[in-house]
């Protein structure tokens, strides 16, 4: 297993997104300035890589070698187009079954609900360039190696996302407690892509108002919710569950 790969340096840094290698993410220093920042920049924006501006301190923590004021990230895994994946799955699968996550941060959390993907056969798992979970070895070690298995695509937003796969014929399905309508009344033996939110805030209002349907799990104890892999497994299998009916 690949472990998630530092480099350092403007140039090195440069050089590695020229190369097309998986930036995950970019920490530049506070206040840097010259002319190759400002081409690193100018790259990262054109290429849509998230980057971070930090203090000194923190890109001190991230590497002790000669930095130059930027750390990147590389990820374990190769990114799939999103578009390229949509076509391909819609061309090849009558019922496909796609997985958004929306702003998911616990890398262990992501993991897990990608080796759930993998055993519910989910055909692609969708997250944002920004504010997502970063693809890391302890992903990769929760996933079981589902990771290398289901493919995974980034997009600047989520919603976006969601208005091409409904362009598409996929009908959305996002998971949130604010709603009266229980997951096992939604009809899921169609074209489907399941939403879920992050950790603590859930599923943006603005995703929640483009899903075709929102569902909640039944909560029969006195805790108001469940852990986010735990309730994908959930909403996953009733996808499985309803197709085999």
């Amino acid at each position: 297993m690949q472990e998630t790969t530092q480099i350092y340096g403007i140039r090195a840094v440069i050089e590695a997104i020229n190369s097309n290698e998986a930036i995950d993410k970019v920490f530049i220093q506070k206040g840097l300035h010259g002319d190759l920042s400002k081409e690193l920049e100018s790259l990262i924006r054109k290429k849509g890589i998230h980057a971070s501006y930090v203090p000194l301190e923190k890109i001190n923590r991230l590497s002790q070698n000669n930095h130059q004021g930027v750390v990147a990230t590389i990820s374990p895994i190769q990114f799939h187009n999103f578009e390229e994946l949509v076509e391909k799955v819609m061309a090849t699968k009558k019922e496909p079954l796609f997985l958004l996550l929306d702003q998911l941060s616990d890398v262990r959390n992501f993991g897990a609900i990608i080796r759930t993907a993998e055993c519910t056969g989910v055909d692609g798992i969708i997250i944002q360039k920004k504010g997502a979970a970063p693809v890391t070895a302890d992903t990769i070690k929760t996933s079981a190696g589902a990771a290398f298995k289901v493919p995974i695509a980034k997009v600047d937003h989520i919603k976006d996302a969601i208005f091409y796969l409904q362009a598409s014929g996929v009908r959305i399905v996002a998971a949130t407690e604010k709603t009266t309508t229980v997951l096992y009344d939604v009809p899921l033996n169609h074209a489907v892509a399941v939403v879920m939110g992050s950790e603590d805030a859930g599923i943006s209002p603005s995703i929640l108002k483009a899903a075709d349907y929102t569902a909640k799990l039944p909560l029969l104890g006195e805790i108001e919710s469940l852990n986010v892999s735990v309730a994908c497994g959930v909403f996953l299998y009733e996808v499985v569950r309803q197709r085999r009916v």
